[in-house]
């Protein structure tokens, strides 16, 4: 089992890091917000793992999903248990969100807040708080996390509108509308950090 991949980040994207250890370059699954700690420049990076195996049918795979903090790495855990909620939902959750406002709005009982994420209906964001909560308030990783943090959004490279519409149509949206959403955002705030257009692109898409 691995537990971290540490190496020099070869690659980055809104939902790809590809980081070389002992000459592997390892692609690893991120959600924004671990896609956000990473936009720091460094080009050393540590990122905490979840592995993904499935096997039994014609396709077998092995996904690696990467977090640069343990309890991220936690939380995509958890939501992966509550049943209606799959790798690609939880990674879109922790995009939309971040651990520690993830953890408020589980702990609040908040659905109105895990409804507006793409993908999430009333019943399942039901579901996850009912089946959450409590793991959550006693896990202490709310805790961890006001004690310590997230990384804060920096600021990315132009340019964004393309950047932005790769990540959607990788996370499952049809192009010429994660377009038209990326473009009217950017419109109306030209400032914003590519991660910060993706979120909001996830709330508007259709």
């Amino acid at each position: 089992m691995i537990e971290y991949i540490r190496g020099e980040l070869a690659e980055l994207t809104p939902t790809l890091a590809v980081v070389e250890a002992v000459g592997v370059g390892y692609a690893l699954q991120i959600s924004l917000n671990t896609y956000s700690a990473l936009q720091k420049g460094e080009k050393m990076a540590k990122l905490y793992v979840h592995e993904a195996i499935v096997t039994g049918g014609r396709d077998d795979s092995f996904t690696l999903y990467g977090f640069s903090t343990k309890q991220e790495r936690e939380l995509y855990r958890l939501l992966i248990t509550v049943s209606g909620v799959g790798a690609n939902t939880a990674r879109m959750i922790l995009s939309s969100l971040s651990p520690k406002e993830l953890c408020n709005v589980i702990a609040n009982g908040d659905e109105r807040v895990l409804k507006s994420v793409k993908g999430i209906g009333l019943k399942t964001a039901q579901r996850i708080i009912v089946d959450l909560r409590d793991k959550v308030i006693s896990s202490g990783i709310a805790e961890e996390l006001h004690a310590g943090g997230a990384s804060a959004a920096t600021a990315v490279p132009s340019p964004v509108r393309d950047e932005a519409v790769q990540a959607l149509s990788m996370l499952g949206f049809p192009p010429a509308p994660s377009a038209k959403v990326v473009s009217q955002i950017l419109t109306e705030q030209p400032e914003l950090p590519v991660e910060q257009v993706i979120k909001l692109a996830l709330k508007m898409i259709k």
